[in-house]
């Protein structure tokens, strides 16, 4: 399994390589299938083939996600460098937790307020590649993805 640092080398070459699917799903099919960003962290992470899922079921897709450890520890990175903070789901009353899943693939794929494209694959992979650089105790101090304090 490569190191954090790596994962996200390896997913920027990837997007670089690949391109990025920001449409329907996580994937579109084909020999080289393109991928949503998560799904490319996935992968990465994960090994291949791309899984059925990607191409058809976003809900089943997600779970996949959520439940490779490696996978999800990239994303909190990526989600903790971006300029707003990740939306939350209730899980119980009371009980918030973030979507870095939906807060990255957001990113990726959709226009910043005040912009009308979303970030282009060259500004995805170079923020991509700037996480890459960074301590990921560097990371916990952006302040917008701060514990509050007691």
């Amino acid at each position: 399994m490569p190191t954090t640092k790596r994962t996200h080398e390896m997913v920027a070459i990837h997007i670089r390589c690949r391109g990025l699917h920001n449409g329907p799903q996580f994937a579109t099919p084909g020999p080289r299938p393109r991928l949503d960003i998560c799904a490319a962290y996935y992968l990465v992470t994960e090994g291949g083939p791309v899984p059925p899922e990607f191409y058809t079921d976003e809900t089943a897709a997600i779970r996949l996600i959520e439940c490779s450890a490696p996978t999800m520890r990239a994303l909190r990175e990526l989600s903790a460098a971006l300029d707003t903070e990740p939306p939350v789901t209730t899980i119980a009353p009371g009980v918030d937790v973030p979507d870095y899943i939906e807060h990255v693939s957001h990113w990726a794929a959709t226009p910043a307020l005040g912009d009308t494209r979303p970030p282009t694959e060259s500004e995805v992979i170079g923020r991509i590649l700037r996480v890459a650089k960074t301590r990921p105790s560097a990371l916990a101090l952006i302040p917008h993805q701060r514990p509050a304090a007691a």
